[in-house]
């Protein structure tokens, strides 16, 4: 009912003959607890409040709920801001992000809330309306006595200046003027010697000082650069001929053991027999016999020997091409030759022991035969892949297995502009710990043993990729689960020949 005409005020609520199921006081209203809030209505916002029926001391039990509730008009919401004086406007819901907004501007400062009905919904958004009528009084001030403090600072700025330039700036922009000359001539002879005695006299002294500390250890430096450059070259050449020589003295020791193992001793004696003439007929025919089985055994040794050669031969030119490398490879670039991938897999199976390639299965998926041709450095590569491949088959070994499998990829991608051949070397050896997979490429970092490792394989490939410009990196779930190498090589562009040219 409206309170002054007595009248309903047709209300959606108060048409129902009970509260909606989900009503939120409904819970209260049963237990006799008091609540407020907004609910809007067929009619506008209704401020909304229900408390218990007590007695006249306020006791209980409660002996019903009384629901009241009043309309929330603009004439409330004026009566409202006059009694706050403040200019207070009612907003629907959604004016604003969030709940409150802040809003200042030189005139005015506005306030924004948003309320929620008893749902939780919200209702509407009431904005607060303060002018800064003392910000604009505490301007002017402000204003006035800035006017007045920069006239000062001035003055007192072109004194400070005058006495900052004469005591400070000009022996600081000496300073300044000797360092860049250090920088740009590179010359570590020149000294300051200023001569003050104030901090910074005392900074131009500590300065010359350094100087003199830079030069000399510049010259120890350099001197002690160029012999560990060259003792740090002779140790990845040896390395690197290490490994190339050990399959080469395998196959020359098995060789040796079948020459030693051939018949021919017995083969000569036999001979040497029938030219002197057999004591009896059956004793010739048994001669001869074993002279043709002996030819059979020493055309299969010979046969092996062959092979054997041949390979040896191919290591020994890799050896060779290694060598004529390292010596070219202090004037010229590396030589970018066109290779198969598969081709580099198979040549650097070639250099490495037979005991690793027995150790390991070397499985090249299709990614490595749909590459094709690509041109890198292949003596380089070859090299680093054979460090991988020796490092896969200790890795199986040091994992307790008799054979373990190394599975090799590849792709091309593009990085930094430039097509790259990514690489990638997975073995199901012993694996990398966490905090091992960057110290790997360190010097003189191995996590075997140090009578059989010098911490120089994995060191000198690093140094090797860099050198190509292209990057090295270790990837592994932990110790026991094998391990991955990846190699990014950039890949130089195909060069494309003329018909003229070509005729």
């Amino acid at each position: 009912l409206d309170l002054k005409t007595e009248r309903p005020l047709g209300l959606d609520l108060a048409a129902r003959k009970a509260l909606p199921l989900d009503f939120p006081w409904r819970a209260n209203m049963r237990d006799g607890h008091a609540a407020r809030g907004l609910l809007p209505t067929n009619r506008g916002i209704l401020m909304l409040a229900v408390a218990p029926v007590l007695d006249g001391n306020g006791g209980g039990p409660a002996r019903g709920m009384m629901l009241m509730g009043r309309l929330l008009s603009a004439s409330d919401v004026r009566s409202i801001a006059a009694q706050a004086q403040a200019d207070l406007t009612l907003l629907a819901p959604g004016a604003i992000q969030g709940r409150e907004q802040l809003i200042e501007s030189d005139a005015v400062t506005r306030v924004y809330r948003t309320f929620d009905d008893v749902y939780g919904r919200p209702v509407m958004t009431l904005r607060v309306d303060v002018p800064r009528e003392v910000m604009r009084r505490g301007q002017a001030a402000v204003t006035y006595a800035s006017i007045c403090l920069v006239g000062a600072a001035v003055v007192v700025l072109v004194l400070l200046v005058t006495v900052l330039n004469r005591l400070i700036l000009t022996p600081l922009a000496v300073v300044t003027r000797h360092a860049v000359a250090l920088d740009e001539g590179r010359d570590l002879t020149t000294r300051l010697d200023l001569g003050r005695t104030d901090e910074i006299g005392v900074l131009a002294r500590e300065l010359d000082r350094m100087v003199a500390r830079v030069a000399e250890s510049r010259t120890q430096l350099v001197d002690q650069s160029f012999q560990a450059g060259f003792a740090e070259l002779a140790k990845g050449v040896l390395h690197n001929l290490g490994n190339a020589m050990t399959p080469i003295g395998v196959r020359l020791a098995s060789l040796r053991e079948r020459l030693r193992a051939a018949p021919s001793d017995d083969a000569e004696q036999a001979v040497a027999e029938l030219q002197a003439g057999a004591a009896d007929s059956q004793r010739g025919a048994d001669l001869q016999e074993f002279l043709r089985l002996a030819c059979r055994e020493l055309a299969g040794t010979v046969r092996a020997a062959q092979v054997d050669v041949e390979v040896m031969t191919r290591q020994a030119s890799a050896i060779q091409t290694a060598l004529a490398e390292q010596l070219h490879s202090t004037r010229n670039e590396h030589v970018i030759e066109p290779v198969r991938v598969t081709e580099l897999v198979a040549q650097s199976l070639e250099i490495v022991p037979d005991s690793c390639r027995q150790r390991l299965v070397v499985d090249t998926d299709d990614t490595l035969r749909k590459l094709g041709v690509v041109r890198v450095a292949r003596t380089v590569l070859r090299l680093i892949l054979q460090n991988l491949i020796i490092n896969a088959a200790e890795a199986v070994r040091d994992a307790g297995k008799q054979k373990g499998v190394l599975r090799v990829s590849a792709e091309l991608t593009r990085e930094a502009d430039r097509q790259q051949l990514h690489l990638q070397f997975r073995d199901d050896g012993v694996g990398i710990a966490a905090q091992n997979l960057e110290r790997v490429f360190e010097k003189g970092f191995s996590t075997k043993s140090p009578e059989t490792n010098h911490g120089i394989g994995l060191h000198w490939c690093a140094n090797a990729i860099n050198a190509l410009g292209g990057r090295i990196w270790a990837a592994s779930e932990g110790p026991g689960r094998g391990a991955s190498m990846h190699l990014l090589v950039p890949v130089a562009a195909r060069e494309t020949v003329s018909v003229a040219g070509a005729a």
